[in-house]
């Protein structure tokens, strides 16, 4: 009976405990001029909820607070935008007091000189770095050829296999085609440790930043210090072969006809943005259009005719072209579609830099805001059956489309000008 009345004691006391502990961490953000919204639990926020409930935590909220509404995500205080007037507003006011804000553990793995970490002459640099590797000449001359060299080579592998994981292979695909270009003919011990590092990093940098052993934050920062030493090795190796290098890795170190002469820092730091930002929307985007087109056959059918009249221009094993890959309309329209319908990129976060005032509400500085997209491609109005997936509409009325485009690009895809 004793060792009951304890066990009770100690219970009532632990929930008295949460509940002090959640009350006071709402009451330390409950100022005057903020928007309604919880808090969650010291330091750790609502992160779980959303990272486990992603898009029904939002619509949760929503129906609680409204389209604007606070919340504590991944360490920082946070105000969700679901308004697509504010939003617009925000992504047209950048650096009229916010700049890029995202999560200190995303800052903290991929380096201080990332372009979503640095301003100014600093950005310039890196942003103009960054658009050198992927003109049009570089895509015709170089990155295209090489993902179709690539391609052919890891799909053949496929036939081998009898049962095939999508998920897993777009992930591999992903980062393998992309590491590809970043360094042509990588021993295979260095790609399995990179990739084994970068997989890691990879969820490091969706998580808390807290510093302990064990957590994905300790176990993402790691990962991040053997990503530099093996760029280090590699970057000397190279130094020291005095040979002539065409991949991105060739480029971003060479030192003659250069507009934007980087340093180690800065080539280590922009490698890992590289990696890191299409990694996860070409990975799901794949996985998802395979699915899409699974499930409709007549979608397959419609890509498999185009890709066969390409392929009956061409002579056996000779490589796509530039031209070739713009006259693919329908792949194109799949790609739109499976990306409207998937909604790989939810949003865009931005961070104050002094008091601002946004839609009546006073948000302190160093306050992240959650620019949310996702919910603008299930709008009726946009888009006939939302929830179908229906590459024809963008083979069709492309004028009435073009309205829809500008938005996705304004507020889905604003990433890549940052």
């Amino acid at each position: 009976m004793g060792t009951v009345m304890v066990m009770m004691g100690l219970l009532v006391i632990l929930v008295s405990l949460c509940s002090a502990l959640l009350r006071w961490n709402q009451m330390r953000y409950t100022k005057n001029g903020l928007p309604p919204g919880t808090m969650g639990w010291p330091i750790f926020g609502e992160t779980t909820e959303f990272l486990k409930q992603g898009p029904n935590f939002m619509r949760n909220q929503r129906l609680r607070y409204g389209s604007f509404f606070k919340s504590h995500l991944l360490g920082c205080p946070t105000l969700i935008s679901m308004d697509s007037e504010v939003n617009r507003y925000i992504l047209k006011n950048e650096s009229k007091g916010l700049v890029p804000g995202y999560p200190q553990s995303m800052l903290d793995i991929l380096g201080t000189c990332n372009m979503a970490a640095v301003h100014g002459s600093s950005h310039r640099l890196m942003r103009g770095s960054l658009l050198s590797l992927i003109s049009s000449t570089m895509m015709r001359d170089h990155i295209l050829p090489k993902v179709d060299h690539f391609m052919r080579s890891y799909l053949g592998q496929w036939n081998e296999l009898e049962d095939i994981d999508i998920q897993d292979k777009t992930k591999h695909m992903a980062f393998l085609s992309s590491l590809t270009q970043i360094a042509e003919n990588l021993r295979k011990p260095f790609v399995e440790e990179f990739k084994t590092a970068f997989f890691k990093l990879v969820v490091g940098t969706l998580s808390v930043p807290i510093d302990l052993p064990g957590t994905n934050y300790r176990c993402g920062i790691q990962a991040r210090k053997n990503i530099d030493r093996l760029l280090r090795e590699l970057m000397q190796e190279r130094r020291d072969s005095g040979e002539t290098f065409t991949d991105m890795l060739g480029y971003l170190m060479k030192k003659e006809d250069n507009r934007y002469l980087l340093t180690d820092e800065e080539i280590r730091d922009q490698v890992v943005t590289i990696l890191y930002s299409g990694y996860e929307t070409v990975s799901t985007t794949s996985m998802m259009a395979l699915k899409y087109l699974h499930d409709h056959p007549k979608a397959l059918q419609e890509l498999r005719t185009e890709h066969l009249a390409i392929r009956e221009r061409k002579r056996p094993n000779e490589p796509l072209g530039l031209e070739d890959v713009k006259s693919m309309k329908f792949t194109r329209a799949v790609i739109f579609e499976t990306s409207r319908l998937a909604t790989i990129v939810n949003g865009v976060l931005r961070k104050t830099t002094r008091d601002l005032e946004i839609n009546g509400y006073l948000i302190p500085k160093g306050w992240r805001i959650y620019v949310y997209t996702r919910e603008i491609n299930y709008d009726a109005n946009l888009y006939e059956d939302p929830l179908i997936f229906n590459p024809w509409r963008w083979m069709v009325s492309w004028s009435h489309k073009t309205h829809a485009l500008c938005l996705a690009v304004e507020q889905g895809f604003v990433l890549v000008r940052n």
